[in-house]
């Protein structure tokens, strides 16, 4: 464990990180995690309005993630 209490090192699960970082709160931690998936989902928009097809090859962004990745 790390001096704050976070797990760190190979063997450190991301859960119990994301846990201890909000003192074993699951709820403030789920409300963190939709507020920086959020975030990021802005931040691929305006990526993907910047990106043209050309330098993609064709490829863009997608904001879902198919339903074979769930």
């Amino acid at each position: 464990m790390a001096a704050a209490g976070l797990p760190v090192g190979p063997d450190a699960d991301a859960v119990d990180a994301a846990l201890a970082w909000h003192g074993g709160d699951p709820r403030a931690t789920i409300e963190t995690l939709l507020a920086d998936c959020g975030h990021l989902r802005v931040q691929l928009a305006a990526a993907r309005n910047c990106i043209s097809r050309g330098l993609t090859r064709g490829w863009l962004p997608e904001l879902e993630r198919p339903i074979a990745e769930l």
